[in-house]
């Protein structure tokens, strides 16, 4: 017979899986996801998703649009990321130099931290430029390797980890172009090439992305910071002038990040 504090797998299994649908949902941002997309990405059959789904829904944490039928997260999503910010919120220090970069170089600097496989916008910052360029909003979920940040991210990554996470990537999200192991090695080996990541057109037409990553005392990154612009404001002297540029906030960040962590 079980003891009382032993935990049935199949409530683990659950939890996992509703977890899971989370991510995806968070990915999805405001534009949500319909049922059978949520099958397809976590390989869950419609009626375990459409379970899990009801379950989140009573709990708040996840919630059906009348429009569409799509789903987002809800509410309590919200309010526990609310909470939760208190703890992990890395933007207090990081604010007044990723703002004081905008307003240096006229266009959109990105903070972007790492989630595991997947890198999630944790703050933007708009410059002066009479033509901005807003590729992706604060809170939204991708997959390392898609968007500048997150192949600096992934670029930065220990040798033993790199094969691991490219390959569930590709398991994951391989029906892009961009995100296919092969794509992703080639890019990643660039990057390294190049000092930095350099996206053309790849998240959106027209624009082109620079990024760099944040290292944590340990030469581990935890998150990247990114300029996007219009292909006409970056010319390839331009693109090696904000290199550096992005290179000596990140070191400024990395300083701010292990204050602010003695601080706590």
């Amino acid at each position: 017979m079980l003891a009382k504090n032993v935990k049935n797998p199949s409530d683990i299994g659950s939890i996992e899986r509703a977890f899971e649908l989370l991510r995806l949902l968070a990915t999805a941002g405001r534009y949500g996801l319909a049922l059978t997309q949520l099958s397809e990405s976590s390989g869950l059959p419609h009626s375990t998703v459409h379970r899990l789904l009801q379950r989140l829904i009573r709990q708040r944490m996840v919630s059906q649009r009348e429009s569409n039928k799509r789903y987002i997260l809800g509410p309590l999503s919200f309010e526990l990321g609310l909470a939760a910010s208190q703890i992990f919120d890395l933007r207090e220090p990081c604010r007044p130099i990723l703002r004081r970069l905008a307003d240096e170089i006229g266009d959109t600097v990105y903070l972007t931290v790492r989630s595991g496989y997947e890198s999630v916008c944790e703050d933007r910052f708009e410059g002066a430029s009479a033509i901005r360029v807003v590729t992706i909003d604060v809170g939204s979920r991708r997959p390392l390797g898609l968007g500048a940040g997150g192949l600096a991210i992934l670029a930065s990554l220990p040798e033993e980890e790199l094969g691991p996470t490219i390959a569930l990537i590709n398991n994951r999200y391989g029906a892009l172009a961009n995100l296919q192991e092969k794509t992703l090695h080639s890019a990643v080996a660039a990057c390294r090439r190049r000092g930095f990541s350099l996206i053309r057109s790849q998240v959106t037409l027209g624009t082109t992305a620079v990024g760099v990553p944040i290292l944590d005392t340990l030469d581990n990154p935890v998150a990247a910071i990114s300029v996007a612009a219009v292909d006409s404001r970056m010319s390839a002297a331009r693109i090696d002038s904000l290199s550096t540029q992005l290179k000596h906030a990140a070191n400024a960040v990395r300083d701010a990040l292990h204050s602010f962590k003695l601080a706590l």
